[in-house]
């Protein structure tokens, strides 16, 4: 039988790298282990070439019934808000839900006369829209990127502005989602994605001096 103990061998093997090809995230759910948070850092920008975008915080998405997390982030983005007017910065929205307009964003955030806000586009604010075109015609090249949901205009966005060659600044407590795992998974996302990572910087609200 000694002639077997090769062929027996290679059969195990063979059978447990057969086994692991089929592995998959959600077979490993409940053993997977999160990473180190990713580092924030402190952002300090050029108002000139500066843009604010405040994304999709309408009565429709952020309130505390529909979206807590996200209002209780509104002081902190107002103050944002405040500051960035104060530098002369393009401050720039947008909402999310058909038929709504700036006459449904959320008060303490609310656009002033000349502010642009985009119509409902999406997750990818730069999909189908002239976004682009309006940020170079304004010599913009970092965007201060806030919105709700994380996982979907703050990502998108901020992720495809980089692949556009813009800088982004991405503030956490700018970010929220219906819960902290999307948030989570966004901030990871933006500092570890391929093209998209060297073009961030994750950071606070706190944290942007200008």
């Amino acid at each position: 039988m000694a002639y077997l103990k090769p062929f027996l061998h290679a059969l195990t093997l063979v059978t447990a790298l057969s086994g692991s090809a089929h592995a998959d995230a959600i077979s490993e759910w409940k053993d997977i282990v999160l990473p180190p948070p990713p580092e924030l850092k402190a952002a300090k920008i050029d108002p000139a070439t500066t843009a604010l975008l405040l994304l999709d915080f309408t009565n429709q998405t952020c309130t505390p019934e529909r979206r807590p997390r996200c209002a209780a982030q509104v002081p902190g983005l107002a103050k944002l808000l405040g500051e960035a007017r104060a530098h002369n910065m393009l401050v720039v929205y947008s909402v999310a839900t058909a038929g709504s307009g700036a006459k449904d964003i959320l008060a303490p955030l609310a656009a002033r006369d000349g502010e642009p806000v985009l119509p409902p586009l999406g997750p990818d604010k730069f999909i189908s829209s002239d976004f682009e075109k309006l940020l170079k015609d304004k010599n913009i090249q970092t965007l201060i990127v806030t919105g709700t949901a994380a996982h979907t205009s703050v990502l998108h966005t901020g992720g495809e502005a980089v692949l556009r060659g813009f800088k982004v600044v991405a503030p956490v407590d700018g970010m929220s989602s219906n819960e902290s795992f999307s948030e989570a998974y966004t901030a990871w996302h933006l500092v570890n994605a391929a093209r998209i990572m060297n073009g961030v910087t994750l950071t606070r609200v706190n944290m942007i001096s200008f």
